[in-house]
């Protein structure tokens, strides 16, 4: 059985999703992120990215991580375009050339929109704007993301999905980079048919299946 290192209210959340969506069993293994937790080196403390056994199996220290069949994998589009292309099915590529294209679009959401968006998820949808050196750090955040999500707008505005006319790994690879920027309301107005499309992502049962776990966990 597949193995998942990581807790969903990481970057594991991807794998959790798609793990739904392919209906491929999985064993998952609460590592948290050690910046979470008080002291991670205590001998009390829980599987954290500190952990001996853990940085045995990823030296990196990062999550998640899978075992699968004898491969340990780390990097999560690496993991989730992984598992589309050993599973197949409509989430998967059919073909060369879709599998080039889901992986031009993880990659492009990985390097154009996750920093910033990012920035926005710790800085702005927390509420923790504080003082205005946040604020305008928020700000050119925003500012920067207005170019590659008009690019993925575009886009969207003369597709229902990213590749091959249907849900993919693509689309939610690119989901959940998104939504870390979705709460800035006054960036997103911009873009209505990310809204759209993300809306759609987010209304998978698969989604909300790994949302409910996600939110069960401890902040």
């Amino acid at each position: 059985m597949l193995t998942i290192h990581g807790v969903t209210r990481s970057r594991a959340s991807r794998v959790v999703w798609l793990c739904h969506e392919l209906d491929l069993p999985f064993r998952q293994v609460p590592v948290i992120q050690a910046y979470r937790i008080g002291n991670a080196d205590a001998p009390d403390a829980p599987p954290n990215t500190r952990s001996p056994d853990f940085l045995a199996l990823s030296p990196a220290g990062a999550i998640p991580v899978i075992e699968d069949e004898g491969l340990v994998l780390s990097e999560s589009l690496a993991i989730t375009l992984h598992l589309a292309r050993k599973h197949g099915g409509p989430a998967g590529p059919q073909d060369y050339a879709e599998d080039a294209l889901m992986t031009q679009w993880s990659i492009y959401g990985a390097t154009a929109i996750e920093p910033d968006a990012l920035t926005i998820l710790m800085l702005h949808n927390r509420g923790t704007l504080q003082s205005a050196d946040d604020v305008g750090i928020v700000a050119d955040a925003a500012e920067r993301l207005v170019r590659p999500l008009k690019v993925l707008e575009d886009h969207l505005a003369t597709h229902a999905y990213l590749v091959g006319g249907r849900f993919t790994v693509a689309d939610l690879n690119l989901a959940e980079i998104v939504r870390y920027a979705q709460g800035h309301g006054a960036l997103m107005e911009g873009f209505p048919a990310i809204r759209a499309w993300l809306s759609a992502c987010q209304d998978r049962p698969a989604f909300q299946a790994m949302w409910a776990a996600r939110m069960a966990e401890p902040e």
